[in-house]
């Protein structure tokens, strides 16, 4: 069954890196080009959360629940995979749900911000997947230098969490700003 969580998991992935693609030349031109490529955008993140959550079920089909849970690396595998699929999700909502408006004004940089996040969260999610596999890569380095033990821990790194806030109050300031030029 790990074999095909293992085949599974590629379409997401794709997916949702061609819809980031979209999204990231779709907020630096308004070019015919960009214009076509916007009305895939939430289909490609529809197939991504259907294919995403496929991919999760077979994750958890794979392995025995207790022996994921029984491994630091498991859990922090479950917990990437878990908020690297709600977040797509998330962003899928709000992609069906603001249509055009989310290329006007400062909506394209938020909208640019949110896919690349996700695309960090599944590339974390991925780079665990591949460590608990016996392929671990660069990335694993890249997230100890961040503070973040990927074999041994099972928490939000302080670092993480002070840039969730971050992010989310710049969020939240530009949100109130585009609706009072827009009121």
């Amino acid at each position: 069954m790990g074999v095909y969580h293992l085949l599974a998991i590629v379409f997401p992935i794709a997916l949702w890196d061609v819809a980031f693609l979209f999204i990231l030349i779709r907020t630096l031109s308004a070019g015919s080009l960009a214009t076509r490529l916007e009305k895939t955008i939430v289909p490609l993140l529809l197939l991504g959360v259907l294919a995403g959550a496929v991919a999760y079920v077979l994750g958890l089909l794979a392995w025995p629940y207790s022996a994921l849970t029984a491994s630091p690396l498991g859990r922090n595998h479950m917990l990437m995979a878990t908020w690297t699929l709600a977040y797509w999700t998330m962003i899928l909502v709000l992609a069906w749900r603001l249509g055009e408006q989310m290329w006007l004004g400062a909506s394209r940089w938020v909208m640019l911000g949110l896919a690349a996040f996700g695309v960090a969260l599944l590339t974390i999610a991925g780079t665990l997947g591949g460590s608990l596999a016996g392929n671990p890569s660069g990335i694993s380095d890249l997230v100890r230098l961040l503070g973040w033990e990927v074999y041994s821990t099972f928490y939000v790194p302080n670092l993480t969490l002070w840039l969730l806030v971050v992010v989310s109050v710049i969020l939240v300031g530009i949100g109130l700003r585009e609706r009072k030029r827009h009121a």
